[in-house]
């Protein structure tokens, strides 16, 4: 059968089902020999909505066709999902698609067996750092890496991770690299640092746009008020939408925060009622009867309004309808926050940002960035729909210029490795890529960094310069004890790899070196719980964290005086992390404190690496507990059932409520004594076998006499033996409080030697205290008391 130009199974007949179109478009035509005929790497620029997907999906059926692995790398987590989700189209035609998230959920192998893996920046970071692990070693096969929008890299916190990754996959792996983006001013820089030839470069302008776009700005009146700010904002963005909506067309308007999406839609449905705008599907009974079916009650009551509003934090269901009842025109005013530009085909007639500033709880008000504002501008205009798109920036009038000239001329695409320099250095010198002098130039030059200081020498610095300022990075290094430099050759300690391991400022990873040095110092008091909560809250990381006046005055009801000396930001973090270990966090503090809890708990993590490291066990163990509460938010006498797979914080509290506060009291209690406790009797089946899994331990003192003669001695021997799993451990004898013996190890069974002798002391006291590292179970101790005659 004849196939028509441009026919999908006339290029891959094979994946033709893949497809959800049956001719590819003339932009896609014409990058097509690029992708399918040839191994060279591929960077194309393009208008939003005119196929860039289908570009990816191209390179991703080459690869399959070779027998080849393919990574998709996706601005946001969410996305990962979404793709999962779509390409059930390459699972049906035999392929595995598996989207790599947290390091808990990792299946090495089904990564390992993949052909298509979905992984954010951040994931692939992580999995280059971890290349030669077996849990990580399937990222040494990727054959064919396809990034989405890599205008990414102009982003200011994941920017740099997005360089460094695709420069460390390129030398582990040699992948051909595949890069998309929206458009931008220098596609050629991009193209240079990845290597692609001029004939696999291309550059697609407006025209390739498949609905015209028409951009401008508009102002509101600005007050002193934030709130009132909001409203009028709004107000401005409906009456740009109003005209589109009143023709058949729909609207998409952005907003700074989950919360406001959902504020923006209760006024906007009050004004579209006041204006008497006819809107949504109000007749459509079917529609109604299955909006009940939403999860979240006010979008529910909205929907059938024809307004709607979009958020992370929706259940996927109910994302799942909005988007399908917008596409089918039942909702026709959607709000949404930025990560809708940056995922779903979604477009819109018009299509306008209300906020041009949003709140980050990590670093205060911030702009939002160009490359969102011109990411969600391109949402404008339905192809098959809409004759033109429309779409507006509604800023303060002292901003206009800045977004008029952003709307003219676009945007270079900068690096952003400069700012993270010292870190990222660090991280290429932990993994041995970078092991003398000469590499950190080489290393260097593999960088976007290195390409855009060459075309834009007066933004960045010359060649000198930049082999100064590398130098410097180098010094700052060996000066802090990251890394050892003998010669020309150098080398990461200990302290640069679990700096690059955690993913940590070099400021931070310093401040919990000094704490675990002081720890392990005999004249200092032992390592608690106030010193770790400081440590943490006074990170590096926190630096941006801003506090509010109503936010400050909870900081006295929570901390009394702890912490005073701290910037008020820190101190806020230590409010919510004191507040969180018992789940009792101030309504004030609680829409910052998610976030700042994930990143405390990043930081938790890693200082109870650099206590097992370079301190002791027991230090390790107390962070461990620590990172457990914040986690949960559960109480002390508890924390150690959360050791118990499947018993979290409520289960936990109610145990701990009748005297069982560890797996030890949980195996003594048998299923009986659980279901007394208010557990059903399968539950409390499963608990007990997972307790039996955990350190149950039992001590043998050996040959310890019950008194001993003064001036005579004797040795003895002390078995610690573990019933359940093997565990990290730290097994630590003392003799009236002064140590006599310490070891770590992987415990089963360890015997250690016990001397008693017969001093001046009357009575001798030996204790053995065993502490899990990597468990939230109070450190268990059994002693033996020795009279001295």
């Amino acid at each position: 059968m004849a196939t028509s130009a441009g026919a999908v199974e006339e290029f891959v007949p094979e994946f033709a089902e893949a497809f959800p179109f049956e001719s590819f478009n003339r932009m896609q035509r014409e990058a097509l020999p690029a992708i399918l005929d040839t191994d060279d790497n591929v960077v194309v620029s393009a208008p939003t909505a005119s196929g860039k997907t289908a570009l990816a999906e191209l390179a991703i059926c080459r690869t399959l066709r070779n027998d080849g692995t393919a990574l998709f790398l996706a601005p946001l987590r969410a996305l990962t999902n979404e793709k999962e989700d779509e390409w059930d189209r390459f699972e049906e035609l035999g392929y595995s698609v598996y989207v790599v998230t947290g390091e808990r959920d990792l299946n090495p192998r089904k990564a390992e067996r993949a052909d298509i893996l979905v992984m954010t920046p951040e994931k692939a970071d992580s999995a280059t750092r971890k290349h030669d692990s077996p849990r990580y070693s399937f990222i040494n096969d990727v054959d064919c890496c396809v990034i989405d929008e890599v205008h990414l890299l102009d982003s200011d916190r994941r920017g740099a991770v997005l360089e460094v990754t695709i420069s460390r996959l390129r030398r582990l792996c040699d992948t051909r690299v595949v890069a998309l983006s929206a458009t931008m001013q220098n596609v050629e820089d991009v193209a240079n640092w990845l290597d692609a030839p001029p004939e696999a470069t291309f550059e697609f302008g407006d025209d390739y746009r498949p609905v015209p776009l028409s951009a401008g700005v508009e102002t509101y009146a600005h007050g002193d008020n934030a709130f009132a700010d909001k409203y009028r904002r709004l107000y401005r963005a409906l009456d740009l939408a109003q005209p589109h909506i009143e023709d058949g067309g729909q609207a998409l308007v952005f907003v700074a925060s989950r919360q406001d999406t959902v504020r923006a839609a209760e006024k906007a449905r009050d004004v579209i009622a006041e204006r008497d705008i006819e809107i949504g599907s109000r007749g459509d009974y079917d529609f109604h009867t299955d909006a009940k079916e939403l999860n979240n009650d006010t979008l529910r009551q909205s929907v059938v309004d024809g307004v709607g509003f979009h958020h992370a934090g929706l259940s996927r269901e109910d994302k799942n309808r909005v988007e399908q009842w917008f596409r089918e025109g039942k909702i026709q005013l959607l709000f949404s926050t930025s990560t809708l530009a940056w995922g779903v085909n979604l477009p819109a007639r018009c299509v306008v940002i209300r906020d041009t500033k949003l709140h980050d709880p990590l670093e205060g008000e911030v702009d939002m960035s160009p490359l969102d504002i011109l990411q969600m501008l391109g949402r404008a205009g339905r192809p098959g729909y809409d004759d033109a798109g429309y779409a507006y920036v509604v800023c303060d009038g002292s901003d206009a210029d800045k977004y008029r000239q952003l709307l003219r001329d676009g945007k270079p695409i900068e690096s952003r490795l400069a700012e993270e320099l010292d870190s990222h250095l660090n991280a290429e010198i932990a993994l041995g890529v970078v092991d003398d002098i000469e590499d950190v130039m080489d290393w260097l030059e593999t960088t976007f960094y290195y390409t855009r200081a060459q075309s834009a020498p007066d933004k960045y610095d010359a060649a000198d310069a930049l082999r100064d300022r590398v130098s410097a990075t180098l010094e700052r290094l060996v000066e802090g004890g990251f890394v050892d430099q003998s010669g020309l050759e150098i080398e990461p300690t200990g302290l640069g790899k679990l700096t690059s391991q955690f993913y940590l400022r070099l400021d931070t990873a310093e401040g919990f070196y000094r704490l675990c040095e002081r720890a392990a110092n005999d004249d200092t008091p032992e390592l608690d719980e106030s010193a770790v909560l400081r440590t943490v809250a006074d990170a590096g990381e926190f630096d941006s964290v801003s506090a509010r006046r109503d936010e400050r005055e909870t900081f006295g009801a929570v901390l009394g005086n702890e912490g005073d000396d701290l910037d008020a930001g820190n101190r806020k973090v230590l409010a919510i992390l004191r507040a969180g270990m018992d789940g009792t966090t101030p309504g004030e503090l609680q829409s910052d404190a998610w976030v700042i809890r994930q990143n405390a708990l990043r930081m938790l993590a890693a200082l109870r690496a650099f206590c097992e490291r370079f301190a002791s066990p027991r230090d390790a163990n107390l962070v461990r507990r620590i990172e457990a509460r914040v986690e949960h938010g559960i109480s002390a006498d508890a924390v150690g059932l959360t050791a118990i797979e499947g018993v979290g914080k409520g289960r936990a509290q109610k145990l701990a409520s009748e005297g069982l506060e560890t797996p030890a009291d949980v195996r003594e209690a048998g299923v009986d004594g659980l279901v007394s406790a208010g557990l059903s009797e399968g539950l409390a089946e499963r608990v007990i076998q997972q307790a039996e899994s955990l350190p149950a331990l039992s001590f043998e003192w050996s040959g310890v006499p019950d008194s001993i003669p003064k001036g005579e001695n004797t040795m003895a021997e002390l078995t610690v033996r573990n019933a359940g799993d093997g565990e990290p451990a730290g097994v630590r004898v003392t003799v009236n409080g002064v140590e006599m013996s310490e070891e770590t190890r992987y415990l089963g069974e360890t015997t250690l030697p016990v001397g008693v002798f017969g001093g001046d002391a009357e009575e001798l006291t030996y204790e053995v205290e065993v502490a899990f590292s990597e468990l939230p179970l109070v450190p268990i101790t059994d002693s033996r008391t020795v009279s001295v005659e």
